[in-house]
């Protein structure tokens, strides 16, 4: 089969992570595919050599790359709503199928003008995929929901091999939630026991967090990275994962931490339900309760046998549903229906 996908970005984050490796699973299936947008130098990289990579920095960028190429697709997989704008256009009167995949849960477009141009586009929909059930139930239309996929790591480190640092990965933006994990970290007193928070990202709440920590005498066990890009390397090293955000479509970094075999704290919200919720005695709190989820990590933190076996857990979940080439396989079901 003859894939495009596009997206319209020159970055590199969570849903062009997605891309990438629904890609790559199609690629090693067999597929052509060509992937739109995403940076140009970490989209070839993360899609690998058999896919072909083209940049897309700006919707005329994906409109004019999508009219190229789609005379050679069997189906065009738009991501965001830039894209699908893009590649709506781009496919008027071409007889070429457009599946779309619904990354967040809310409506398309972020001003009057662009939740038009969405309506509009959405007429030319064929086929809805949602990256959860909790996106699917938050979004119009019928969506088939398939989670994504990611690398799960061959080798993992127990409890006691690991430092002793709390993990928290993320953009520092205010509907993520951040504060709740500073405040989690601070209640859990596990600080005073040689413990260390690590802030992975960057944003427009960072200096406001730096500010809380602080405020929260946490100053000299709280260490603000700012933007990383060895993630995997920091999972495994890590203790303890915290995911605090409520609307988390689904959670590339928990799928991430899961694979690692890292223990996760996460909220009792969104996504998180479907993956992180779906293992027996998971580490959950309710939204914005940082004293709930400072008790879950300060409990792990004391008992590295529940470590291990909590993180044993979540690794089997995460290679059992949430692999690569699960997702590829769902998808092409999707493709199949519409051709």
């Amino acid at each position: 089969m003859r894939i495009l996908h596009a997206i319209r970005s020159d970055g590199f984050a969570g849903v062009e992570s997605h891309v990438a490796l629904l890609s790559r699973a199609q690629a090693a299936a067999g597929d052509e595919v060509v992937v739109i947008g995403g940076d140009t130098h970490r989209m070839p990289a993360a899609a690998g050599p058999a896919v072909r990579t083209l940049p897309a920095a700006t919707v005329t960028d994906v409109l004019s790359a999508v009219r190229r190429w789609a005379v050679d697709a069997d189906v065009v997989h738009a991501h965001m709503t830039a894209a699908e704008i893009a590649c709506a256009t781009a496919l008027l009167g071409v007889d070429v199928p457009l599946v779309v995949t619904r990354h967040f849960a809310r409506s398309r477009g972020s001003n009057p003008v662009s939740s038009v141009a969405a309506a509009l586009a959405a007429r030319r929909v064929d086929a809805q995929i949602a990256i959860s059930r909790y996106v699917a139930d938050s979004i119009a239309g019928a969506s088939v929901v398939i989670h994504p996929g990611v690398e799960g790591s061959p080798e993992t480190p127990t409890a006691a091999e690991r430092e002793r640092v709390v993990l928290l990965v993320q953009r520092l933006e205010l509907e993520k939630d951040s504060d709740v994990a500073l405040r989690a970290f601070a209640a859990s007193g596990v600080a005073s026991q040689g413990w260390r928070l690590d802030v992975a990202g960057d944003g427009a709440e960072r200096w406001r967090l730096a500010s809380l920590a602080a405020d929260l005498g946490l100053a000299d066990s709280t260490r603000f990275l700012g933007h990383r890009s060895d993630v995997p390397d920091l999972m495994a090293r890590a203790g303890v994962l915290l995911a605090p955000c409520r609307v988390e479509g689904l959670g590339l970094t928990v799928l991430e931490a899961m694979g690692a075999a890292l223990p996760v704290v996460a909220v009792d919200a969104g996504g998180h339900l479907e993956t992180v919720g779906a293992v027996d005695g998971a580490a959950l709190h309710a939204p914005g309760d940082h004293e709930s989820a400072g008790r879950q990590l300060a409990a792990l933190v004391a008992d590295p046998r529940r470590r291990d076996a909590y993180a044993a857990d979540l690794q089997r979940a995460q290679r059992t549903c949430f692999t690569p080439e699960h997702q590829a396989r769902e998808t092409r079901a999707v493709y199949r229906g519409v051709l």
